[in-house]
């Protein structure tokens, strides 16, 4: 497959610079995975689409206020970047716009001039630089208090030459999902964009249904928005990001692979990137594992798996995804999942029909027919549908 052959004309207008609101209202594009033409429904309605016991699995991720704005102390010279990480205490990696002109030393004063955090740079890492920061507290309150709201680039775009100016304590609201968790010195530079859909009135309604909802974690890196700017996917580099799986979900996704009901349904990109990175077979549960736990049975580890056709998912039924940017590995995902010939179709009709695209646009549902097999079982529709 080409890169060029992810792409696809969108007009400027129809990229979302805000949450619809509230936002269980945004729309939905329900897919049927089989064949057959979409319906268009809300997210409101989400719970009516599933049946028990179905299980929405989510990512739990905090997005962290990692863009990065300043001064060099020397001399004044502004600054603007994007934190990482926090690979140990009191040390960042950064990245900065316009690197070469920094050198091992440089102090950065990060913030507003009344509250800035300062950093020094110690050492070029890759594309990146190792900065020692202060010891006094964790990365995220520092980040809290220097840092902001790491909005897409074509958001900040778009509200530029719509004139719109929006305050970063809004953001930092918005670009959150409900569920989410801090974690120590990890966090998110992107939010899991699909999971921004759901609101305590529709996770109370999928309880009430009998739907399960469990949670992984992957942090989601700045490779999430980088284009595939090779000629063929096949040489694209993906980015490496980590996760962690509970013991839960190893057990709910072990639970279906031997054939126990309900259609296991992702929430987002990153979900399916977790489940599909798991080891092959399935670690068996430590005898003296507790289920609800987080301490024995959990899978920790790093991905850079590529999704793109053909694909055969070994974990994931369904996935809620919003719609992506042409040229992304995101939208190569969901070309695995429906065919990138039916996915270019259903974007026309998105288009067509006037849906908002991006991280604060709205959703398209692809949902397998109930009382399937697994499809650890292996499915000819499934397989045809990837290639």
């Amino acid at each position: 497959m080409r890169a060029s052959d992810l792409d696809y004309a969108l007009p400027e207008a129809l990229i979302a610079t805000a949450p619809a609101e509230p936002r269980e209202s945004a729309r939905l594009m329900v897919v049927p995975l089989e064949g057959g033409p979409p319906q268009h429904v809300t997210i409101a309605d989400l719970p009516r689409l599933l049946e028990p016991p179905d299980t929405l699995i989510v990512n739990e991720t905090r997005v962290v206020p990692a863009l990065l704005d300043g001064v060099r102390a020397a001399d004044g010279r502004t600054v603007d970047g994007l934190w990482l990480a926090a690979p140990a205490p009191g040390t960042w990696r950064i990245i900065l716009h316009g690197s070469r002109r920094f050198r091992p030393g440089d102090v950065l004063r990060l913030g507003p001039a009344d509250a800035s955090v300062e950093i020094v740079l110690r050492a070029r890492d890759g594309e990146a630089w190792l900065a020692e920061a202060p010891r006094d507290a964790d990365a995220a309150a520092l980040l809290a208090q220097c840092g902001r709201t790491p909005l897409p680039p074509y958001i900040r775009r778009a509200r530029r030459a719509r004139g719109q100016i929006v305050d970063d304590a809004v953001d930092r609201a918005w670009y959150q999902t409900v569920f989410a968790r801090s974690g120590g010195e990890g966090g998110s530079v992107a939010a899991p964009t699909a999971g921004l859909h759901l609101t305590p009135a529709v996770l109370r309604a999928l309880e009430a249904r009998g739907i399960g909802c469990e949670h992984i974690r992957l942090d989601v890196g700045p490779g999430t928005f980088r284009p595939i700017e090779t000629g063929s996917l096949d040489e694209h580099p993906m980015h490496e990001e980590r996760f962690e799986v509970p013991p839960r979900v190893v057990a709910r996704l072990r639970a279906r692979e031997a054939g126990a009901p309900g259609r296991i349904i992702a929430v987002g990109t990153t979900v399916v990137r977790t489940l599909e990175s798991l080891p092959a077979p399935l670690p068996p549960p430590p005898e003296d594992a507790d289920p609800g736990g987080s301490g024995g049975g959990t899978i920790r580890g790093a991905t850079r798996l590529f999704i793109r056709p053909p694909w055969t998912p070994r974990f994931t039924e369904g996935l809620l995804t919003n719609f992506h940017l042409p040229r992304s590995t995101l939208l190569a995902l969901v070309a695995a999942f429906i065919g990138l010939e039916r996915l270019l179709d259903l974007y026309r009709v998105a288009v067509a029909e006037r849906y908002r695209f991006y991280s604060y646009g709205d959703a398209m549902l692809i949902l397998p027919r109930p009382g399937g097999a697994p499809v650890s079982a292996g499915s000819a529709v499934r397989r045809s549908a990837g290639t």
